[in-house]
Parts: C-alpha cells; sequence; structure tokens
C-alpha cells in the first residue's frame, strides 16, 4: 500500500510526500476531509485517510515540540 503526508494545497491539487518526493494528485482524487499532514493511503483504486498513523504522526510530532520546549 502506497502511502504520503500532505504537505499543501495548491488549486486543484494537492502535494504529497512520498518518502522525500514531491508528487501532486488531484484534489478531486483525495477525500474531501483531507487536511495538511494527514497521511494519504492508495488502497483499492482509491485514496483515503490512514487516520491511525495520521494520529501516530502528531503524537510523535507533539511530543518533539514538547521536548524541545523544556
Amino acid at each position: 500500500m502506497r502511502k504520503g503526508i500532505i504537505d499543501r494545497f495548491e488549486g486543484e491539487y494537492v502535494v504529497v510526500e512520498f518518502e522525500g518526493a514531491m508528487k501532486t494528485i488531484k484534489l478531486s482524487d483525495i477525500p474531501k476531509d483531507a487536511r495538511e499532514g494527514d497521511v494519504l493511503a492508495f488502497d483499492n483504486n482509491q485514496w483515503i485517510i490512514d487516520r491511525k498513523t495520521t494520529d501516530k504522526l502528531k503524537k510523535e510530532i507533539q511530543e518533539l515540540a514538547d521536548e524541545l520546549w523544556k
């Protein structure tokens, strides 16, 4: 299963990072509730939000930020 992190939205496209490489995907091809920082997974010929991985990454980032400000 291919996974990437939404970096930003640009007009009719979303820019997604896949292992350090940036790719664009049509905005109409991803879930309407997708946001920057969400992990997208390509499964069964469609893009879905991988909520479990998204939540895990957000928690890790928050923990790193908390450590930085101690």
